[in-house]
């Protein structure tokens, strides 16, 4: 698209200015002519589709009056432009009764602006450009094309917010998805209700050192049930910490500077406790690890080193399913500096991380503020999708992981590709299955998600802002898009669905790094629970899965950083299940046929443990897991008996699995 408006310029002239100060007096444009924004003066808009309203107090109003239904494109990505950081908003209706129809913050070429949506014939648009970044003194074209065809649909409803609204997790821990907004002083929890809608609650608080004017992620810090806030700003980082009731929070800042970038709350050195890490853009990146009581400790170096920074998004995944969680770093600064090579850090499982970038083939200087990773294909292993900010370096690049620690490049014919479906610019790329069908999808900043065709190929589908927080905002099992004070709620289909909250018991409270896994007729499907996706939203930590038509799920398996393993066998359906570590525990021993109940003696037991069923045992496979659920004994049985001899005192529970359920018998150890 872009390179078919950059050829507008040459073939039409430079619209006249005229008087553009309110709604009223918006003046006409034409499709193809390059209009100039020489100041921005006029009336704020009354709302904002895209972005909050922060420091904006003035607009400059334009329209449009569709001729036929199709699409539009409004852009300041121009050469006249200089690269000037715009804001565009697009409403329909009239001057009284304006409805957000669409809008974009950075969709452009680095920070101008790029919106697509479609239009009705007959029907009068209004184009604002706000002052939130900038005052005036660009270009601006309007282009025209073909509809473009939705397989999502959006309703858009308002919500009182305060300051920033980039979150949307569950703060009250009834396991709701609600809307997060601060400000230096407040922080404003609009609760989902069980029966829908929101009760809005301001939390007062300190005068913060830091506010996230770069990003906010959440996650239970201080494990007492409730998540804590980080709070990513330009000069440094705040933590915004619960109570153990809910009804207030409080401050700790950290002194040392940080150009903060993408956020993340993860268990880095994986002893239970949740830590907290922050990409630095002019130094090295800075981490916080919890060590209990309140404690957290600045520490800096060690994950992403590069002296002059360029850290931008960060994602913590499993990508090479050992179980633990790694770190992929999405890189923002200009040619071939180390600043702007993407780094991949493997977790070694000791508490140690080794830079893998050139090994995996994830080492490429595709100039980019964030990435999405997700299992486009369901086969069992993370995907990258490393979206371009700026075509200065290449273009977009899907990455497809071969299992065996390298990633191939697939993006010719994915429609990523240059001269292909996609090709707009931006700062926000995310994973997410929007409709329901089993694949997961990207959301970009660019109006458009790029829907996951199920094969490695995505297709294009304008949606009114696809920039925001994404959530479940009804609790009806589609996803949401949360932005500024507009909630855009998902209409949904008739795909099912399942969701799942994850409770920490040995890992961290929010199970954050758990590798969730369903199994359905669809094939397997995989999520990783993460606190910080894309680059400035904090989304759900909710588990979420589309069913397309499949209407029952042979098996939810829960992976946890602490090694433990849950399953829930046929889970229903159309739910959320509420899984709590530890609660289901797994063995994969071989099924015994016939067998209906096994018993366990002596109990206690000090040396030998004897095991008999209402079948033959012989050679069937035990498996023991003490009373955490982390397995500490494998064993086969060759004449109904086994030695836990080395076990240390304890309560154990020994499991066989039989081939209609898994049997299990408690035992303690002296």
């Amino acid at each position: 698209m872009k390179k078919t408006i950059l050829l507008f310029i040459a073939l039409f002239s430079v619209g006249i200015a005229q008087a553009q100060n309110t709604c009223a007096s918006s003046p006409p444009i034409n499709p193809d002519q390059v209009y100039t924004v020489s100041a921005i003066n006029g009336n704020v808009p009354p709302s904002f589709c895209e972005g909050t309203a922060g420091s904006t107090d003035a607009g400059e109003w334009y329209k449009y009056t569709a001729s036929e239904n199709g699409s539009i494109t409004v852009t300041t990505d121009l050469p006249g432009t200089g690269g000037a950081d715009t804001r565009i908003q697009i409403y329909s209706g009239n001057c009284g009764n304006l409805n957000c129809e669409g809008g974009d913050d950075a969709g452009g070429t680095g920070t101008t602006s790029l919106a697509t949506i479609n239009v009705e014939a007959g029907t009068t648009y209004y184009i604002v450009f706000d002052n939130r970044w900038y005052s005036g003194g660009f270009d601006f074209m309007l282009s025209e094309g073909a509809v473009i065809l939705e397989g999502l649909s959006f309703t858009n409803s308002n919500i009182v917010s305060v300051g920033s609204t980039e979150c949307v997790v569950d703060m009250n821990g009834d396991f709701l998805d609600d809307i997060v907004s601060v400000t230096a002083t407040n922080i404003r929890v609009n609760a989902q209700q069980p029966g829908g809608g929101f009760i809005a609650t301001d939390y007062i608080t300190t005068n913060a050192d830091h506010t996230p004017s770069w990003s906010i992620c959440a996650g239970d810090i201080n494990g007492d049930g409730f998540n804590d806030l980080l709070y990513a700003g330009g000069g440094g980082v705040t933590f915004m910490m619960s109570n153990d009731t809910q009804t207030a929070y409080t401050e700790d800042s950290f002194d040392e500077y940080v150009f903060c970038q993408r956020s993340n709350m993860v268990d880095i050195n994986n002893d239970g406790r949740l830590d907290a890490f922050v990409c630095h853009d002019v130094d090295p990146n800075v981490f916080f690890i919890n060590h209990g009581a309140n404690d957290l400790r600045f520490y800096q170096g060690g994950l992403g080193e590069t002296p002059d920074g360029g850290n931008y998004g960060s994602v913590w995944i499993d990508y090479d399913n050992d179980q633990d969680v790694d770190l992929f770093i999405a890189k923002c600064r200009g040619g071939d500096s180390p600043a702007n090579i993407n780094q991949l850090h493997r977790n070694n499982g000791n508490g140690t991380y080794q830079e893998v970038g050139i090994e995996s083939n994830l080492y490429d200087n595709v100039q980019t503020w964030s990435s999405a990773w997700g299992d486009y294909d369901n086969d069992g292993w993370m995907d990258a999708l490393i979206g371009a900010s700026s075509f200065t370096n290449g273009y977009h690049k899907l990455m497809h992981n071969n299992g065996d620690g390298t990633f191939t490049d697939i993006t010719a014919g994915s429609g990523w590709a240059e001269g292909e479906l996609f090709s707009g610019t931006g700062i926000e790329y995310a994973p997410a299955d929007f409709n329901n069908d089993g694949y997961i999808d990207v959301r970009t900043s660019s109006g458009v998600i790029m829907l996951n065709n199920g094969d490695m190929e995505f297709r294009p589908e304008a949606v009114p802002s696809s920039t925001g927080a994404v959530g479940d905002l009804n609790n009806d099992g589609f996803l949401d898009i949360m932005a500024g004070g507009t909630i855009r709620m998902n209409d949904g289909n008739e795909n099912n669905y399942v969701k799942i909250n994850t409770i920490g018991t040995v890992s961290n409270k929010s199970g954050i790094g758990a590798r969730v896994r369903i199994v359905s007729a669809l094939g397997a499907q995989i999520r990783d629970v993460r606190s910080g996706d894309g680059f400035a939203y904090m989304s759900s930590l909710t588990a979420h899965f589309g069913l397309g038509f499949d209407d029952e799920i042979e098996r939810l398996e829960i992976y946890w950083p602490s090694g433990i393993i849950d399953v829930i066998e046929n889970p229903e359906i159309n739910t959320t299940h509420n899984v709590v570590e530890g609660t289901h525990v797994f063995t994969d021993v071989e099924e015994v046929e016939g067998i209906t109940s096994i018993t366990t003696y002596p109990n206690p037991a000090t040396n030998v443990l004897n095991i008999t069923a209402d079948t033959d045992l012989k050679n069937a496979n035990v498996t023991i897991f003490d009373i955490n659920g982390k397995r500490v004994y494998d064993a086969v049985l060759k004449n109904n008996s086994i030695n836990v001899e080395a076990l240390t005192q304890g309560v154990y529970i020994v499991v066989i699995r039989g081939t209609e359920k898994t049997l299990q018998s408690k035992f303690t150890k002296l």
